[in-house]
């Protein structure tokens, strides 16, 4: 594989988990990655004020920080999350569409670094900052 399209990897929506919150893909440049998570009922973690539990977000931000790594890599290659740090900054908006970007900001022989965050539609008033490290697997 040339690269690795971001947009094509997507195109028929994820698997698993990410299929079950219904992710999407949302957009992407040379390091960065962007994701949608649609409100949906089925995601409330308080009934009461109709928030989205901070899993799916999560979730959604580890998946963008992944991208965001083979995008920067150029190819889809193994690696696990050895950390990811969320810090919440406010409920999202109930009834709002959340997106996450993961950036990947460096890249060792075996550690990859992002960053990213989260935000119900205006990405300067944030509800989520997010920053991790992945061990990269296969050859450079």
């Amino acid at each position: 594989m040339d690269g690795f399209d971001a947009e094509r990897f997507t195109r028929h929506g994820f698997g698993g988990h990410g299929a079950a919150l219904g992710m999407r893909y949302h957009a992407h440049g040379a390091d960065w990655a962007e994701l949608a998570l649609p409100y949906d009922e089925k995601l409330i973690g308080d009934p009461a004020s109709g928030v989205i539990a901070s899993g799916p977000i999560i979730t959604m931000m580890d998946m963008a920080a992944s991208i965001a790594i083979w995008i920067r890599r150029a190819a889809f290659v193994p690696h696990a999350t050895l950390d990811l740090r969320v810090d919440y900054l406010r409920p999202a908006m109930p009834g709002k569409t959340v997106i996450g970007r993961g950036e990947c900001y460096r890249i060792t022989r075996s550690i990859a670094f992002v960053r990213g965050q989260a935000h119900d539609g205006d990405p300067a008033d944030p509800l989520a900052h997010v920053a991790g490290t992945f061990m990269v697997l296969g050859s450079w």
